[in-house]
């Protein structure tokens, strides 16, 4: 196990956070030549499509990562709304048409506005679940936990790696120990049925609340 060297600290020490911005995503070399997209999931032509956020073009999904997209994309899908995707992949020209070769798939929701979400590439991480409500967003700055009925909260963090892809990030805050707990996981949210590539638990003083999570624009897992 490793302690990641980038201890966050909010207000105590700027120039560390200044630092943790300035750092590029993370990548993978298993991610050489794929690209993180976000954008809109339809059926054309007995075909899955992929439709970038702000463009035009469509993609022919081909799901090389077994990801299943097409199963969760037919769970979700109704009359109703769009179907928003976030996923990582290849887009390659065969045959006369745009084909998206899918390696990962990080979330898929029903929303006709997540393309226009401007924290995205800000966050590092987020996290939610139910009964009652949270939500954790991870970015540079820090960590900010909302709990229904409680005041959003700003915090430092330590990252520990746990292998496996699992990591937790833990702080002391208000006389609060917190974690949140997050492995590489199908994740199903049990309100909303968005499906998500991690779940996560959120641990304050001993207290567990489960949920899903994914990684963020600033995060090239």
């Amino acid at each position: 196990m490793r302690v990641a060297r980038s201890l966050v600290l909010v207000a105590l020490l700027p120039l560390f956070a200044a630092c943790q911005l300035l750092e590029s995503p993370r990548e993978s070399a298993s991610h050489v030549g794929q690209s993180r997209m976000q954008g809109q999931l339809m059926a054309a032509d007995g075909k899955l499509v992929f439709q970038p956020c702000n463009e035009q073009r469509s993609l022919v999904v081909n799901d090389i990562g077994g990801t299943s997209v097409l199963q969760e994309a037919a769970t979700l899908a109704d009359a109703q709304g769009k179907l928003f995707a976030d996923v990582r992949g290849r887009v390659v020209a065969s045959g006369g048409e745009d084909r998206l070769d899918l390696a990962q798939l990080y979330r898929v929701e029903r929303s006709g506005t997540a393309c226009d979400d401007p924290n995205f590439k800000l966050l590092i991480l987020r996290a939610a679940g139910h009964g009652p409500d949270w939500n954790v967003r991870v970015s540079g700055k820090g960590m900010v936990i909302d709990r229904a009925g409680q005041p959003p909260l700003a915090v430092p963090y330590v990252e520990e790696q746990l292998g496996d892809g699992r990591f937790n990030l833990s702080t002391e805050a208000n006389n609060q120990h917190i974690e949140l707990w997050v492995a590489p996981q199908r994740c199903v949210d049990s309100s909303t049925g968005s499906i998500a590539h991690m779940s996560a638990e959120l641990r304050v003083d001993g207290q567990v609340q489960r949920g899903c999570g994914y990684f963020g624009g600033s995060r090239n897992d």
